[in-house]
């Protein structure tokens, strides 16, 4: 069907049932009796049906993001798809991008153009080039320097298009290294052409709590780090092993001779020392009305157990040991939770104070709209009851929302409402209602493990659970300090009530000295 055509959604529809029918089919056909030259062009034919899909979903993906709002989207146009399909957001992302270079798309006064890569885009379609050579094609184009004139651009596009008909990915790859080198041989990037590749990744946390760190660096920021690690990686220089480790001045012979880390161990800890002493320095300021600093929430009985983790505004796994070291220079703030609920901190203003951004920190962990898993420190606080209807800011009135999300919630679009065990619930508008959940289980994997409508939370020690430790002393409970250096927010199980709480300490607590002997005896 030529896609100048214009039809209705009856036809769209009756055209989907048809190749879903034959589908159906095709996967119920009994290939047992075939031999194996037969089979081997079924999967060949196979594989030509697969490539050829995505030229739909480029059509689709391109009207969407022509004519859609993100209030009609429920957010960004990757996202919406992601949820939509179930699949991963990078996922989503990809197909939005390739879509851009592959899809069909309009001027501004509406006449359709090509795609941008159009030999590409023709060859997909018809089921000549896979996922895999098409990658290769768009890496390698938008690599090109950018004085390369769009003409030569269209040529060496075409070529590869023909060239990826008969080549393997990892073939078209080697051939497109060589044709990048004969088009660039001087190889005179610009700094528009660096600036296009610049980025870093810091990639998910792995069960055991490490984070692959992977980018491309511009020559001034690799010339940079070459200093800080020049100084802070060296032999000797900031060996966590050391009872003191050298971070000033040159270390002894000793404490060079006998640093057994390898290069690349001791690049991770110089840039982690350089990282914390701008943390310590104090001059990234505040963000989001905090001093910018690293905030742990655990619970009391863990961090006096050593066992389990507390989690950073970041969403970070934070081993229960590295909380106690960290915990030893700083200050302390106790919330106090009723059956997962924060008791007791508000204020008159609209504006959340900088003790109910810590305590939501804890409570919520990130944006509570389902799906999302942006962390507490990239959120805003939102008012789950408008403040113009209820002109308080009570912390149990408070949830957290990323930008994107946060900016759903108005008149006719989303909405929010707080259940009865204290989750946040995110409505949304009648079109994009498919019965989905309305709570955010991600920063929050133990509620999977029970009934959401139970008010009792699993025995998990992070699940920030009341009543174990209702007897403590009041000194022990204190406080929320002007906050400075690192921050260990301890999330405790109790029932006291810090009404009273104001960013100012009042009095010095004892969780201090309680944590310096408990690492001193760990250590021993």
């Amino acid at each position: 069907m030529s896609a100048a055509v214009v039809i209705d959604g009856d036809v769209v529809t009756a055209a989907f049932d048809a190749l879903d029918a034959a589908l159906d089919d095709v996967v119920g056909l009994e290939t047992e009796m075939l031999c194996t030259r037969e089979r081997l062009v079924l999967l060949e034919r196979t594989e030509r049906v697969r490539r050829r899909l995505p030229a739909l979903e480029h059509r689709l993906i391109n009207q969407i993001a022509r004519q859609a709002t993100p209030a009609e989207l429920g957010g960004k146009l990757s996202h919406a798809i992601a949820e939509w399909t179930l699949i991963s957001r990078a996922e989503a992302g990809r197909r939005v991008r390739e879509a851009a270079d592959l899809g069909e798309r309009r001027a501004l006064t509406g006449e359709p153009l090509a795609p941008v890569l159009a030999a590409t885009a023709a060859a997909q379609r018809d089921g000549r080039l896979g996922s895999g050579q098409v990658a290769v094609i768009r890496r390698f184009y938008h690599q090109l320097p950018g004085w390369i004139d769009t003409e030569t651009r269209t040529q060496v596009e075409a070529k590869l298009a023909t060239e990826g008909t008969q080549y393997r990915p990892e073939q078209l790859a080697g051939l497109a290294d060589t044709l990048a080198d004969c088009l660039h041989p001087d190889g005179n990037y610009t700094d528009d052409d660096r600036a296009r590749r610049r980025g870093v990744t810091l990639g998910h946390q792995q069960p055991d709590g490490m984070s692959a760190l992977t980018g491309w660096l511009t020559p001034e920021a690799r010339a940079t780090l070459e200093v800080v690690l020049a100084k802070l990686a060296a032999p000797g220089m900031c060996n966590p092993t050391d009872d003191t480790p050298c971070v000033d001045g040159t270390p002894s012979q000793d404490a060079i001779d006998h640093d057994p880390r390898s290069p690349a161990q001791r690049h991770h800890d110089g840039l982690n020392a350089a990282l914390r002493a701008l943390l310590a320095s104090g001059e990234l300021g505040q963000h989001h009305g905090l001093p910018a600093t690293i905030i742990v929430s655990t619970t009391l009985t863990e961090l006096e157990a050593a066992a389990g983790h507390g989690i950073t505004g970041g969403g970070t796994r934070l081993p229960i040991s590295d909380v106690i070291r960290l915990a030893r220079h700083a200050h302390h703030y106790l919330a106090v939770f009723d059956k997962g609920k924060a008791v007791s901190l508000y204020h008159s203003k609209r504006l959340a104070s900088p003790g109910q951004r810590i305590v939501l920190y804890a409570k919520d962990r990130g944006c509570t709209a389902p799906g999302c898993d942006v962390p507490g420190y990239y959120c805003e606080v939102h008012h789950i009851t408008d403040y113009a209807q209820c002109h308080s800011t009570d912390i149990d009135n408070l949830t957290l929302a990323c930008g994107p999300h946060h900016r759903l919630l108005q008149p006719r679009g989303w909405t929010t409402r707080k259940h009865p065990n204290g989750h946040t619930q995110w409505i949304p508008p009648p079109h994009l209602d498919r019965g989905h959940t309305r709570t955010n289980t991600h920063h929050h994997p133990e509620r999977m493990l029970y009934d959401l409508d139970e008010h009792l939370p699993p025995p998990r020690a992070n699940a920030l659970r009341p009543g174990r430790v209702a007897e403590r002393n009041s000194d022990e409970s204190l406080c929320a300090p002007g906050i400075s250096g690192d921050a260990v927010m301890i999330a405790a199980e109790s029932a006291l009530d810090i009404s009273r709480v104001s960013p100012t300490p009042t009095r010095r607590s004892s969780l201090p000295r309680r944590l310096s002997n408990h690492a001193e005896s760990r250590s021993g």
